[in-house]
């Protein structure tokens, strides 16, 4: 027997080699499939592919494995990940193509990807495409779970797909008593002709007093949503969107267009282009939201925070030739949940086209402690009677709202149209108010207004510490015409160095300590307090 003094010190040496030793790393497997391979072989190389998705849907893919489909090719069937496979957001299994091209999927009878109870996936360059009645009431790609011990599932990252046929092109969803997701990437994504939505993400109903949400760390990015019509069989709920994060901690919408969405479906709610809901700490910025639709008398709108939206911004987008409101902050809840969001530096150019009803920027319902700052409003008229802002007062009502260095245009149509509201609930402050032809008009409580000068008597609106705020100037934009590419649109709407506005924007920094951020809508640096409007001169 070796003696104690002689054994402490080699067991000690023994359990440094192991705390010292590194771990082997994954074995990593390829599998292939394609149209010429059979479900006898191993799958190992092109040569010894699978044939069919059944055999790959039916495998237990372990961490760090990938599967690959022959590019170009057609397959029928869907796969499935659940509980049993991948798992691990270091080591993601990878479902994409080799060769040339891209693979189809060509699904029936339900997804053409589900994920469920499981992640660490990435799904890349595949065409996904819905077949059937069966497929009208899936996503093409499908995040699902219900677990209800707590845990998110971590990484999934979807790429450079399109996904048509389904009745949501990409959805993720939990349970209702469940958590959802961590860490979703969806990338380079085109999602088109879908019955309810090209993407979306739900979770448990909300309880305002104690709100939780599914999903965490959601970025949608350089994705574009098209021709998603709508269910005309649906007269409950909206149907039509583009992209709609509910249920969302932590989200971001960039660099993506929503256009040509909506049409087919008249339910008591509508579409929009581009929306969240039940969701906190959304980012929605640098997007594109143009000719959605609705064909009810409700939304068909570019841009809204929906109900139970707290702590998020709208920035850097543009909007226009929507059926409904450009930008809509709505609640239609009794409670005071949707609160603390902001708008800014955004531009809407005629909206509204459908329904008079909504704005350029419309507020409604129970909205709590926003801020409105820096966009830019053009309407033009041209028949039509929106107003290019509006204010509207149900439910709880608007509290803590303020409108400050907006540019507002009209051409023959309301510059504001506004319920009645005390300057503690509602403030106007630095906005110019033009009317480039027709008269100019303002409705505030049921009364109607022909000067900035007596509406701000008869209010108390566009005032500071007691001084007359606010301005009726000519902008004085760059050109006239309006027409041709998003880029030319915006700068038709830049303000010539000459503007009255230049430089004369309330310095919302020290005045209420709102930090207006490091750019107007171009990506130019706002110098001093900035212009009034979302886009200062060209230097």
């Amino acid at each position: 027997m070796l003696a104690l003094a002689v054994f402490l010190p080699m067991l000690a040496h023994a359990l440094e080699l192991r705390s010292n030793r590194v771990a082997a790393p994954p074995v990593i497997n390829t599998y292939h499939v394609s149209p010429t391979g059979d479900d006898a072989r191993d799958g190992s190389s092109p040569a010894t592919a699978w044939r069919s998705l059944d055999k790959a849907a039916a495998f237990a893919f372990k961490p760090g494995d990938k599967l690959l489909l022959e590019g170009g090719a057609h397959f029928r069937g869907s796969l499935t990940f659940g509980p049993g496979d991948a798992g691990d957001a270091a080591n993601p299994v990878v479902v994409t193509t080799y060769g040339a091209g891209r693979a189809t999927i060509e699904a029936s009878g339900g997804p053409g990807i589900r994920v469920h109870n499981t992640a660490g996936v990435e799904i890349r360059d595949l065409v996904i495409v819905g077949g059937g009645a069966d497929s009208r009431t899936t996503g093409g790609i499908e995040l699902y779970s219900d677990v209800t011990d707590g845990r998110r599932l971590d990484h999934v990252d979807i790429s450079g797909v399109e996904v048509s046929g389904f009745k949501n092109g990409i959805q993720i969803g939990a349970g209702p008593r469940s958590t959802g997701f961590r860490g979703v990437r969806i990338r380079a994504a085109d999602l088109h002709g879908n019955t309810e939505n090209g993407l979306i993400s739900f979770g448990p109903r909300f309880d305002a007093a104690a709100p939780r949400y599914a999903h965490e760390d959601v970025v949608v990015s350089e994705v574009e949503v098209h021709h998603n019509l709508g269910d005309p069989a649906n007269h409950f709920s909206n149907t039509g969107s583009g992209i709609a994060l509910g249920s969302v901690r932590g989200g971001r919408i960039e660099r993506s267009s929503a256009h040509d969405n909506g049409r087919s479906a008249a339910a008591p709610e509508g579409p929009v282009g581009i929306w969240t809901w039940d969701s906190t700490a959304v980012v929605i910025e640098r997007n594109v939201s143009f000719r959605n639709h609705t064909a009810g008398q409700k939304d068909g709108g570019g841009f809204d925070m929906d109900q139970n939206v707290s702590s998020s911004i709208l920035q850097y987008n543009l909007s226009y030739d929507n059926d409904g409101s450009g930008y809509l902050l709505y609640s239609g809840q009794s409670n005071a949940a949707h609160t603390g969001n902001v708008v800014r530096f955004n531009i809407s150019l005629n909206d509204a086209r459908k329904l008079p009803e909504y704005a350029g920027i419309h507020l409604a319902g129970s909205v709590n402690n926003a801020e409105v700052y820096h966009n830019t409003v053009v309407m033009e008229g041209k028949g039509r009677a929106p107003a290019a802002v509006r204010l509207h007062n149900f439910f709880r009502g608007l509290s803590n709202v303020a409108l400050r260095n907006n540019l507002i245009v009209s051409g023959g149509t309301n510059l504001l149209i506004a319920d009645k509201f005390p300057t503690a609930a509602v403030l106007l402050q630095g906005n110019n108010f033009f009317a480039e032809s027709g008269t100019w008009a303002v409705s505030w409580a049921g009364a109607s207004y022909a000067d900035l000068e007596s509406w701000r008597a008869a209010t108390g609106q566009e005032r500071l510490g007691g001084k007359a705020r606010g301005s009726s100037a000519d902008p004085r934009f760059t050109t006239v015409g309006r027409s041709g590419s998003p880029a030319q649109w915006a700068e038709a709407l830049t303000p010539r160095p000459d503007s009255p506005l230049a430089g004369r924007a309330l310095d919302i920094r020290s005045l209420f300590d709102v930090d207006p951020g490091p750019v107007d809508f171009l990506g130019r640096p706002i110098v001093g307090a900035g212009t009034v409007g979302a886009i200062q001169p060209a230097p």
